[in-house]
Formats: structure tokens, C-alpha cells, sequence
């Protein structure tokens, strides 16, 4: 006897029309450095005050978990309706969200990550189910959480994970072809395992390749070179003319292996060198510390602090790098990124960006010296603020251009006064 589908109203869906249909793909959708900036989340339900906090942070994305385990609670029953609320609630800020399809349930496979015919065509029937539930409202979908470690049960099997990954393209595309289902979200950015999904075929259904690129202690900057490769992998396994972004769906850095300070000099530095890199999304691994035990890695990757306090504006503690990706979106967040400025050496990252007419710039070091080098800026007047919102000081560039001071903290300029920046813009 064939099982009951049972999929749940979406409760609030007027209002997740008229902010969040008709949107593009990712690679299309980036307009301003905030569309490319996320955070990941571990709530259906967000506290108050929550919301207003983490939209002031600037990020316009929200990655979360959709538990295989937790929706589909008896065989073929389907409940989406906490996903509903979220979705409620970020439709009211505009906040776009990536779901994660992912792990197990305990009615197949003995709650091991699917391995069997049944095991798979019932995941890919609760996949499928989700994409159809929210098609059309802007949710991108990642294929599994870090099945190259421990994630997928009882041990990590590439192969078993293609035959998983295979099966939901298929019924996905079936049902939403367009919508942006991709993997493999891999911990790090594991070529090896990467390379086995693109040569079983893979890219032909994904639109995006999603990697972690976490680092331990080491700087954002040095995925610049792994992406290059990652790309090239791409290129050659990728269906004819088809163009498939890379993004970032899950990256950050625990305030057990660097300071605080450290971490909110590394979150903008990660934005902004990934979109530099060419990528579309960032996703900033973890929104609020998810306990309170100092010495626990998993408890300190947050923006804010675990302790939420009702009442209070605001309700988290901000740590530095909540401060940090809020002085990066208020200067530079409605910006577009233009180009890298090449002055100094290739540890020197100066990054320009336009509004308009108006120009800004974001700049640091990769270097253990600070240094000074030469902008090619006009006559004007311009400001520079840290990356933690202090300003710097105001100035006029002389005859030769602006020296900045580049340190390993990113600071921002953006001019006073309108007037040509760039000596190419004076024409414009």
C-alpha cells in the first residue's frame, strides 16, 4: 500500500509573496556587497529583537538546516511548518534563505546517512516535496552538510553520496527546474571528493558548487589560490557552456583558535576576498555562540554572544565581529565591487567598489608590516574609517595620489565631497 503524502499549508505565504518571489539565480542576483553576505542560524523561531539585530548586521542571507529527521516524522508525512514561520519572518526583512538538505531519519537505513534504493528514493522524495513547498520564494538548496567527514553515518563514502546527490537532481528537476539545487558542501575544499561528483556528472544538475573553506588560524586570503584550482576542476568537468559559480556556504573562525580581535579583522577580510575571488555568496559560520564554554570550539564561532537578554536593545552582546560586518555594511554595503587596485605588493589588497558615481575602497595587508602605499586618487576630500566604525581621519591625497596606511586590519575611504575619484572617472 502506497504511503500518505502529507504536505503542510505554508502558513503565511501572501506576505513571502510579495517580498521574496521573482527573484534571480544567485550569480545574477549580486548587485551590492550585501547581497553577497550571509550568516548561518540554528532557530525556526527567532527571539525577539532577534531579526532587527542580525538585519542591522547587514546580512541578506540566512543558512539553516532542514532536517530530513525533524520534517518528515512519520513515512511520507511531511511538516514544513516551522520552516513556514521562518520564512515569515524573513520575508518581512527581505532575508533570502539557504536550506540545507540533510541527514538522516530513523525509519530507513537504521538512521544511517541513506545507502539503500529505499533509503534514497525516500530522501529524494522529502526533497523533493521541500523545493516544491517553497518554489518560487528565493530558497537555494545545498545538497547535505559536509558528507567528506563525519556528517555522513556511519563513515564517509563519496560514492554512496553521488548515488544520493543523483537521485534528488533528478526528482528536483523534475518537479522546480529552476530552481538552484547544488553540493556537495564539502568541510574545506576537499578537490579529491569534489573532482568524484563533477566526473559522475554531477554539474548537470548543479547550478552552484558549494565548498567550507575553513582554516583554523590561517587568513582568509589563502583560499584565493584553492579556488583557482577548484575553478579549473569545474571548467573541465562542467556541461557545455553552462557557467556554475562557486560560493561559500559555510566558513568562519572560533574564537578558540584566534582572539576575538583577530576574528573581526578575518570576517570582513573573508567577504571581501571572496568576492574579489569572484564568488557570489559568503556564508559566515555562526550568527551567535552556541554555548557559553570558553574552551569549547563550537560554542565561540558567533558574531554575538550566546546570552540572549529579553528586553534589552541589544539582545545579544555584540563581540568584535559583529562590529565589524556592521561598519562593512554601513560603509561599503551598497556598493558594487569594481576591481582590485594593484599598488604595493601582492600582499597589499586594495579593493575598489561604486555607487554610482561615487566610489569607495576597502583596504589592508596579508603582511605582519604595516605600510604605506600610493592611490592614484583626485583632489578632494575624503575619510577613512576602521573596521570597527572609528574614524580614522580626513584628508586631501597630494600631487602624486593618497598614501594609506595598510595594516591587517581592513579600513574603508569613501570621499566627502563629490568629486572624481579615480583619475579615469574625471571624463565620466
Amino acid at each position: 500500500m502506497a504511503s500518505m503524502v502529507i504536505v503542510v499549508s505554508c502558513a503565511g505565504c501572501a506576505s513571502l509573496t510579495s517580498n521574496l518571489q521573482g527573484l534571480k539565480p544567485v550569480a545574477e542576483e549580486v548587485k551590492t556587497l550585501r547581497d553577497t553576505m550571509g550568516v548561518n542560524i540554528h532557530f525556526a523561531d527567532p527571539k525577539p529583537g532577534e531579526m532587527k539585530m542580525l538585519v542591522e548586521g547587514g546580512f541578506k542571507w540566512v543558512r539553516m538546516d532542514l532536517s530530513w529527521g525533524g520534517t518528515e516524522r512519520g513515512k511520507g508525512e511531511y511538516d514544513f511548518s516551522a520552516y513556514d514561520r521562518l520564512m515569515t519572518a524573513l520575508g518581512e526583512h527581505g532575508i533570502r534563505a539557504l536550506f540545507i538538505l540533510d541527514y538522516r531519519n530513523r525509519f530507513y537505513d537504521n538512521d544511517m546517512s541513506p545507502c539503500s534504493d529505499e533509503g534514497r528514493k525516500a530522501f529524494a522524495k522529502w526533497a523533493t516535496a521541500a523545493v516544491e513547498h517553497f518554489k518560487g520564494h528565493g530558497v537555494i538548496w545545498e545538497m547535505y552538510n559536509e558528507p567528506n567527514i563525519s556528517f555522513w553515518k556511519p563513515k564517509p563514502d563519496v560514492r554512496q553520496y553521488i548515488k544520493l546527490a543523483l537521485e534528488v537532481g533528478r526528482e528536483i528537476r523534475k518537479v522546480a527546474p529552476a530552481e538552484q539545487y547544488f553540493g556537495p558542501a564539502t568541510s574545506q575544499i576537499d578537490l579529491k571528493f569534489l573532482e568524484e561528483c563533477f566526473k559522475a556528472g554531477l554539474l548537470e544538475y548543479w547550478s552552484l558548487v558549494s565548498v567550507h573553506p575553513y582554516r583554523s588560524k590561517r587568513p582568509p586570503e589563502t583560499a584565493v589560490e584553492e579556488y583557482a584550482k577548484l575553478r579549473a576542476l569545474i571548467d573541465r568537468y562542467a556541461p557545455k557552456g553552462k557557467k556554475i559559480p562557486i560560493i561559500s556556504g559555510e566558513w568562519g573562525y572560533t574564537t578558540t583558535d584566534i582572539s576575538q580581535e583577530l576574528c573581526g579583522k578575518f570576517l570582513p577580510r573573508l567577504f571581501l576576498s571572496n568576492l574579489a575571488s569572484g564568488l557570489p555568496l559568503s556564508i559566515w559560520y555562526d550568527w551567535h555562540d552556541d554555548g557559553i564554554k570558553p574552551d569549547d570550539r563550537e560554542h565561540n564561532f558567533g558574531t554575538v554572544s550566546n546570552k540572549y537578554h529579553a528586553g534589552r536593545n541589544p539582545v545579544y552582546d555584540p563581540k568584535p565581529a559583529y562590529s565589524a560586518v556592521k561598519t562593512l555594511t554601513m560603509e561599503l554595503g551598497d556598493y558594487r565591487f569594481v576591481e582590485r587596485v594593484h599598488v604595493g605588493g601582492g600582499d597589499d589588497f586594495v579593493l575598489k567598489f561604486s555607487q554610482g558615481r561615487e566610489i569607495g575602497l576597502a583596504f589592508w595587508t596579508t603582511s605582519t608590516n604595516a605600510h604605506l602605499v600610493t592611490v592614484p586618487l583626485k583632489a578632494g576630500s575624503y575619510r577613512v574609517v576602521s573596521h570597527l566604525g572609528d574614524s580614522v581621519r580626513s584628508f586631501s591625497p597630494g600631487k602624486n595620489g593618497l598614501n594609506l596606511r595598510l595594516t591587517d586590519a581592513p579600513q574603508y575611504l569613501r570621499r566627502n565631497q563629490k568629486v572624481p575619484m579615480f583619475e579615469k572617472e574625471q571624463d565620466r
